[in-house]
């Protein structure tokens, strides 16, 4: 009995201290200031069709002779067209694709491609084109423009490319 008497008193005590309430003062804090920022207007950009696009830049492949590296008149005439537009876009770099025709080993055309690859750039180089923006790779044989085995279709896959690449 004893223990009903405590369970039953403690009861009254919980429930008398949680009915009564002191009356209590809450000291109202100021709020906080934030900075004050301004923000800048949007900068209206112009709609994309009328912004300038980076130049499309295309250049014609240079062509040789059977067996030869030597650029002749008609290829130095295109380089020294390609070395004006290298010099009003001094951002563009090139790699020289260098392709020869089927006849001949794998390595003899590769070892040509080459030497046509490197032609082309010591070209551009005496017109003032920057080597740091010129790179040469051959191909030989392995990549031809046109297939068959006569005298045009050779010819047509005897040349360098010239491919503009991101600087």
């Amino acid at each position: 009995m004893n223990k009903y008497f405590t369970v039953i008193a403690m009861c009254l005590v919980l429930a008398l201290g949680f009915g009564c309430t002191k009356k209590q003062t809450v000291k109202q804090e100021e709020p906080i200031k934030q900075p004050e920022v301004s923000i800048p207007a949007p900068v209206a950009t112009p709609p994309a069709e009328t912004q300038p696009a980076a130049p499309k830049i295309e250049f014609k492949t240079i062509f040789f002779a059977f067996d030869s590296y030597s650029l002749n008149e008609e290829g130095k005439a295109l380089l020294n067209q390609a070395g004006g537009l290298l010099r009003s876009y001094p951002e563009v770099a090139l790699r020289l694709e260098g392709h020869c025709d089927e006849r001949g080993t794998a390595e003899y055309n590769l070892a040509l491609g080459e030497k046509r690859a490197n032609a082309v750039r010591e070209y551009l180089e005496n017109l003032g084109v920057s080597r740091s923006r010129l790179s040469t790779v051959s191909f030989g044989k392995e990549k031809p423009a046109v297939a068959g085995n006569d005298e045009a279709s050779w010819a047509r896959n005897r040349r360098v490319e010239i491919v503009p690449v991101a600087k």
